[in-house]
């Protein structure tokens, strides 16, 4: 299991701020030199939004422009947070405070609430799911395993809403939502779990959120102290905000604007929770001088995973659909998506399970595979039949790595043998740090073979061995590494929740996977009644269910698998069919809805124009681009730069492009950066075969922009008329 990047574990700090732009792409430059005013990034699957953000904190720092204890930048998971504090500390960025939501509302609202209230923060519950049953028998309501949670979801899903027990019916039926219950009962239970609460002195994850946001509402002084701590706002996924969340992040706010938000309304997957897309569908309009900058180049997926993404996505309805990105791939070919079709769901499994060992044995990595699943229930046949097979897994969504009992326990004898190595008889014929930690560990349960068959005895062993691997890393890269720096590394990962790989298959719900990726992905279930689930009756929640599937696609970097069973169990009917959504997408099928056609568009950058009200945003209407030779319409992002499909005849100039690539390579040198940065190689061919005369013809060619063509064409319609040329400016 690995987070939405593919880089080194251990990479160089950039050793100045413009350094930290190396290697971004013209849209991710963008975005992190865009640093005043408002900004909007719509971020495709892929796309490097992660990489565009944090550098973009990480340039504003290492230039002086931000300071770091005046930025706060807020996601929605840990795991999210601290995959940003990791990326910002290897950027050589420390001080910027990254959290939840939750997490900073939480830290300000202890620290102010003696100011505030008095006395001690009330305790926050870890679980409201006992408050839920002592309501239930309070209103003396019965209530199953099931009904507990969905009526839990509900208590969630009205607070974030801000919605009192007194509204619950009339705001449910507003939004079509379908109550577990009667939502006179729904009511009645919200409104006494509310009593218990404060009869108990109590707080939920929730209240979190509302008390905050009554303190500063009310307290305009401590919402004062708070703006003169945070001047920078970065707010990550900012489709999954939901109301309250907005009305938090307008009184951090407050009447100022230095705020940029990242997301894409195709991946809004939780409504159910009270996330919402508007806020960010709206930005524009609530900030009409903001910079919008669009990813859609993605680095992820091969052509053929973008390809089903993308048709996913042309078939989609509603206000989210008509803001959908087309993705392009920038990776090169991989194979086309398996479609596979089984009598039962066990034979399913085992399927996959095959699938699985022969690809491990082929020399992919468990740990670069996933099994991705509509819902929880499904994940016990994948666990057995993978044990069967003797395939390691583990399980997303379950403790986090850094709680594991044996890896507090690895940690503490790592630290003890930091500090009295000298006296531990384990270490005495070992030297280099792999095989110190190798010597410590032996002593912890950790061996050069992995036990047999599965369980937890087999969980553990993995725990241990990504510390192993993590110490082979870390000694790999930093030279001359102690075993004291080693247990460093380690508290702060644990601190940023930066967990190693753990070497197994990861089985996750679709709704957990999000914001992962790896090589293999096995979409499993994908059948009628499953994905779109039974309850989901609307168009919105039909819709919702396509982008979870539109999710589930994107994580795959290279091989993607959809299954789906025709029975639930061996010898039953087999009366279910494969998915609506994967009509007219995989062989043999039609096509059974009318796309439609989305104005999220191509990427690129929308400057807001002025900084307040009454301004308007410039938009650009790009036609297809067809194939100058034979005339076909172009999607691949090269052939769209050459203007002819590949095959096609090329008539380009071979002087002209290798007179043209040496001048790229001085100009390359002289900025400091990636020769791509200055024009691509697909662009120099495009030009080469074109041989512009005038700089309407060269500003035609994809990949020659307003800002490139300012800064290069002089030279470059030198270059294609024979002309000598002294190499240009030195840089930005």
């Amino acid at each position: 299991m690995t987070a939405a990047t593919h880089s080194t574990l251990f990479p160089q700090v950039p050793d100045s701020a413009d350094a930290v732009l190396d290697g971004l792409d013209p849209e991710q430059r963008e975005v992190a030199t865009a640093l005043h005013g408002p900004v909007c990034v719509l971020a495709g699957a892929g796309t490097g939004k992660t990489r565009a953000i944090t550098h973009r904190i990480a340039y504003g720092v290492r230039a002086g422009i931000l300071q770091p204890s005046s930025v706060l930048a807020v996601t929605f998971t840990n795991r999210a947070a601290g995959e940003m504090r990791g990326r910002l500390r290897q950027l050589g960025v420390g001080g910027v405070q990254a959290r939840t939501f939750h997490s900073a509302a939480l830290r300000q609202l202890q620290y102010f609430w003696p100011k505030a209230v008095g006395g001690s923060l009330p305790r926050l519950v870890d679980r409201k799911i006992q408050l839920v049953v002592d309501a239930a028998a309070a209103c003396r309501i019965r209530l199953d395993r099931g009904e507990l949670r969905d009526v839990t979801a509900e208590i969630e899903w009205s607070k974030v809403t801000q919605t009192i027990p007194a509204d619950y019916a009339a705001a449910a039926a507003k939004v079509g939502r379908v109550a577990p219950r009667n939502p006179a009962e729904i009511a009645q239970l919200y409104g006494t779990y509310e009593d218990l609460k404060r009869d108990r002195g109590v707080i939920d994850f929730e209240d979190v959120l509302l008390l905050t946001v009554a303190v500063l509402q009310d307290r305009h002084d401590i919402a004062e102290q708070v703006r003169a701590q945070y001047q920078h706002f970065v707010v990550d996924e900012y489709q999954d905000v939901s109301p309250l969340q907005q009305r938090l992040l307008d009184l951090w706010l407050g009447e100022r604007d230095s705020l940029c938000v990242v997301g894409d309304a195709s991946q809004t997957i939780y409504s159910f929770t009270g996330a919402t897309p508007d806020h960010l569908l709206d930005f524009r309009t609530r900030h009409p001088g903001a910079t919008v900058v669009k990813l859609v180049r993605d680095y992820r997926s091969s052509p053929q995973v973008v390809h089903l993404a993308n048709g996913l996505l042309a078939q989609a309805r509603g206000r989210a659909a008509e803001h959908r990105l087309e993705l392009i791939s920038q990776r090169s070919p991989g194979p086309e998506p398996v479609y596979a079709e089984y009598p039962d769901e066990p034979a399913e499994a085992e399927g996959a399970a095959r699938r699985i060992r022969d690809l491990i044995a082929s020399g992919v990595p468990a740990g670069e595979i996933a099994i991705l699943f509509r819902t929880n229930s499904q994940s016990e046949l994948y666990e057995q039949a993978l044990a069967d097979a003797g395939v390691p897994y583990q399980l997303r969504g379950a403790e986090r790595f850094f709680d594991r009992p044996e890896v507090r326990k690895a940690g503490t004898a790592l630290r003890a043998a930091a500090r009295f190595g000298g006296n531990d008889s384990l270490l005495d014929d070992v030297i280099d740090l792999p095989s110190q930690v190798r010597a410590v560990l032996s002593g912890e349960g950790w061996t050069n073979q992995p036990p047999a068959g599965s369980g937890a005895v087999r969980e553990r062993w993995e725990s241990l061995a990504a510390l192993v691997h993590l110490a082979h890393d870390f000694a790999a890269a930093k030279e001359g590494a102690t075993l004291g720096d080693l247990v460093a590394e380690l508290d702060e990962r644990a601190s940023a929740q930066h967990a190693p790989t753990v070497q197994g298959v990861t089985l996750a719900s679709l709704h957990s996977a999000k914001g992962l990726e790896w090589d293999v992905v096995f979409l499993v279930g994908v059948a009628e009644g499953m994905m779109p689930i039974t309850y989901a009756k609307t168009d919105e929640q039909i819709e919702e269910e396509r982008r979870l599937l539109y999710v589930g696609v994107t994580r795959a970097r290279e091989h993607l698998c959809v299954s789906w069973a025709l029975s639930r169990s061996p010898g039953g009917r087999p009366n279910r069919r494969p998915s609506r959504f994967l009509d007219g997408l995989r062989p043999g099928s039609v096509t059974t809805v009318a796309g439609r056609s989305g104005s999220g568009g191509p990427g690129g950058i929308e400057r807001g124009i002025g900084s307040s009200g009454g301004t308007v945003v410039r938009r650009s209407v790009r036609t297809p681009a067809r194939c100058r030779v034979c005339g076909r319409t172009l999607t691949d992002a090269g052939e769209m730069k050459l203007m002819r499909c590949e095959d096609c005849p090329s008539d380009m100039d071979e002087g002209l492009y290798e007179r043209l690539r040496e001048w790229r390579a001085v100009q390359a040198q002289r900025s400091g950066q990636p020769a791509f940065c200055v024009f691509t190689d697909k662009t120099l061919m495009a030009i080469a075969e074109t041989v512009p005369d005038d700089e309407g013809e060269l500003a035609r060619i994809p990949g020659v922009g307003v800002r490139k063509l300012n800064r290069f064409g002089t030279d470059v319609l030198a270059i294609c008329a024979g002309q000598e040329v002294g190499g240009g400016d030195e840089g930005d």
